[in-house]
């Protein structure tokens, strides 16, 4: 491990700064070599917690997983799962969403007979670029990534411009998607996919390439918002073969504002849904089924009705998009506070608890289900699965740093910004922009409210305290300090 600390994060709740520390110490166990069973920084980001010995690798937690580790200082590797995929594309373009990672073997299921997961490489090698600024991974990749676009259109897309995949393809294995022939969140996926290749490609100054996948974006832009969305409920829903809209409503209806897809007008709508206690509003948003579906459970039962971090972090993403940072940040701050509740139970001891796969959606605690077994997880895993960080990393580190503390980092524009809707005591220290070093730390003092910095190199810092001020100034080397009443 290379010996550097990781960033340091400052909040005004020290549970929140806790269970951020946690995460990063928990990690060093989860690099292992497959072959042995044991902790090993090069080798690759899994799960431990099975116990047989037999590591998968899965496609949309290492996709997910990404968010979080690029924030390691590099004392990990963010993109070790993503080149193992890489490597095992096949000849047509084909990559799985699981592999024996000992062997290579990709495996495959009854209700996934080509083993297909969200296409979503490209939003994390987009991601992967703006935290690295290395464009040399950019060109090295992207024809991996055309490769496995065309495979998706070979197999899977219909005369209608949709995309017929497996409902479970999105990892919602239980969810009541019955009848599910077209669905939302994996045709919007492809089109968040279609988006950052043509991001990718003007990253290279491909102009083909950005027009191309920017032409395939806005035809199912136009497919997903023609078909998909119901007014009624102000949702988008899953299509049926006839291109019926299937009365259901899960969390697969709000992947289409991380795409941009829904006007103003849709996009308010499906807000009014995140705060509609009645639908997906609840204690601790956001259930993964609507609370006034039949079938929803308040135990959480999978996908159920349970709240699971990837699916919270796609939402609060999707709320940023939309500038509607207010509920956005609320809702983290919610959802890490039934993490910590569920961490210690009415216990501020923090040194003995742990995270979990996923939460329930009313009252505290883990996720559970009535079965006996409590087996859910297709291939006999226990439900939920304890300290599960390709997941819960998403919410400690990921949401901490972008939308609690409110820290947006891009290293090819050389630009910080600082989103928050008021100021409070908090910042980051020691975070690693390539071989730069910044510290942004808010404190209030005698003069009011000082935003103290720290460089090494010079980059552009944008203080947004929303509705109020925003401003950007050029940041050099060495410490400063600015008085936000004089800005």
């Amino acid at each position: 491990m290379n010996k550097r600390d990781f960033p340091k994060i400052h909040f005004y709740d020290q549970d929140f700064v806790d269970i951020y520390d946690k995460t990063w110490t928990w990690l060093q166990d989860f690099y292992i070599d497959p072959h042995t069973g044991e902790p090993d920084v090069d080798g690759y980001f899994l799960y431990p917690g099975s116990g047989t010995g037999n590591y998968v690798l899965d496609q949309t937690e290492s996709i997910f997983s990404t968010f979080f580790l690029v924030y390691s200082n590099r004392n990990y590797t963010a993109s070790k799962n993503l080149d193992f995929l890489y490597e095992k594309q096949e000849e047509n373009g084909a990559i799985r969403w699981k592999y024996d990672v000992k062997t290579g073997v990709p495996l495959f299921t009854a209700d996934n007979p080509e083993g297909v997961g969200l296409p979503l490489f490209a939003w994390a090698e987009f991601n992967l670029f703006h935290k690295s600024a290395n464009k040399r991974r950019v060109k090295e990749i992207v024809p991996v990534l055309v490769r496995f676009m065309s495979w998706i259109d070979a197999a899977f897309r219909q005369p209608n411009g949709l995309y017929n995949a497996p409902a479970v393809a999105s990892t919602m294995y239980n969810s009541p998607r019955d009848g599910t022939v077209y669905p939302v969140d994996f045709n919007t996926a492809l089109a968040i996919n279609a988006l950052y290749l043509s991001s990718l490609g003007d990253i290279l100054n491909d102009k083909d390439m950005s027009f191309q996948y920017k032409r395939l974006y806005f035809s199912l832009k136009t497919r997903i918002n023609s078909l998909m969305w119901t007014p009624d409920t102000g949702l988008y829903h899953d299509l049926d073969g006839d291109e019926k809209r299937l009365p259901h409503k899960t969390i697969a209806g709000f992947w289409p504002l991380l795409a941009e897809i829904p006007n103003e007008e849709k996009a308010e709508m499906l807000v009014a849904n995140l705060r509609d206690p009645a639908t997906f509003g609840t204690e601790h948003p956001f259930p993964t089924l609507s609370a006034d579906d039949p079938r929803f459970s308040a135990n959480g039962e999978g996908f159920c009705g349970s709240v699971y971090p990837p699916f919270n972090f796609m939402v609060i993403k999707g709320l940023e998009k939309y500038q509607r940072w207010d509920l956005a940040r609320e809702s983290a701050i919610k959802h890490l506070y039934f993490i910590l509740d569920a961490y210690a139970p009415g216990s501020i001891d923090m040194s003995n608890g742990d995270i979990w796969e996923a939460y329930k959606p009313k009252g505290d605690g883990s996720a559970i289900t009535e079965n006996e077994d409590h087996t859910i997880i297709p291939g006999g895993g226990e439900f939920p699965r304890k300290r599960f960080l390709p997941y819960v990393g998403l919410s400690t580190i990921a949401l901490m740093i972008e939308s609690v503390v409110g820290i947006i980092i891009s290293l090819p524009r050389k630009t910080v910004d600082w989103i928050i809707p008021n100021m409070e005591v908090m910042g980051i220290e020691n975070l690693a922009l390539k071989r730069n070093m910044i510290t942004i730390l808010s404190n209030k003092n005698l003069r009011g409210w000082e935003i103290q910095l720290e460089s090494e190199k010079l980059y552009y810092f944008t203080i947004n305290i929303i509705g109020k001020k925003k401003k950007t100034l050029p940041i050099p080397s060495g410490k400063c300090s600015m008085l936000i009443d004089k800005l």
